[in-house]
């Protein structure tokens, strides 16, 4: 671990909680948002404790995941996609929040949470099996096919848990509005995959065998 790393992690777990707090409670028009302050728990009080995590058994994963600076423009407009989601996402809940427009039921919310805390669990787990998760499409110095475990299910687990993850944020949020606009990930995801993968036959060896063996992307039975 470098000071250098440190600090990287800590200023850019500082600016998305700041960022999704402003979103949420300015749009809500208010601090006293349940839905917000519960989203804000699971997501971020998790994300925390994985950071020490990563940063203490493995920086060089930790690094991995802070970067995020794509080189290609198809995928740079999927993170522009992603970020306008995103955006329009978590400021419909705020709006949904303070004028009433299309609410789930507490009960809903709580289940969502739940919901949230498997996924993270689930993304967990797929970090601890392949060290050679970026956040950007490349293939690295000696990466190898990941086929064990998750793997050996789908060829994609980690965009499997964040499509759970994204979808479970409006139900917690408790926003109907929010949820029809995050709909639009596992289409934003899909179109990442393809090129993706595109890059990964090209340049990682043993991935065409790996795609025949393993046949669906991110839904057993379903892609």
């Amino acid at each position: 671990m470098t000071v250098k790393l440190f600090w990287q992690a800590i200023v850019k777990f500082l600016l998305g909680a700041v960022t999704v707090g402003t979103l949420l409670f300015a749009a809500a028009g208010t601090r006293d948002y349940f839905n917000g302050w519960l989203l804000m728990g699971v997501l971020f009080v998790p994300m925390f404790f994985a950071g020490i995590v990563m940063m203490i058994k493995d920086p060089e994963l930790l690094k991995k995941r802070l970067n995020s600076r794509e080189r290609q423009r198809e995928q740079r407009a999927v993170i522009a996609m992603s970020a306008a989601m995103f955006l329009t996402g978590f400021t419909a809940a705020g709006l949904s929040s303070r004028f009433g427009w299309l609410l789930l039921p507490k009960p809903v919310s709580w289940a969502g949470a739940v919901l949230f805390l498997l996924a993270y669990l689930m993304y967990a787990e797929v970090l601890r099996e392949n060290a050679y998760l970026s956040r950007t499409v490349e293939v690295q110095a000696g990466q190898k096919v990941i086929d064990t475990g998750l793997y050996g299910i789908v060829r994609h687990p980690m965009y499997s848990a964040t499509i759970i993850l994204f979808l479970s944020m409006p139900l917690v949020l408790g926003s109907i509005i929010s949820l029809l606009i995050f709909l639009m990930y596992p289409f934003i995801i899909a179109k990442r995959i393809g090129s993706e993968e595109k890059v990964l036959e090209a340049g990682l060896e043993g991935y065409t065998e790996y795609k025949q063996r393993v046949k669906y992307r991110l839904i057993p039975f379903v892609w």
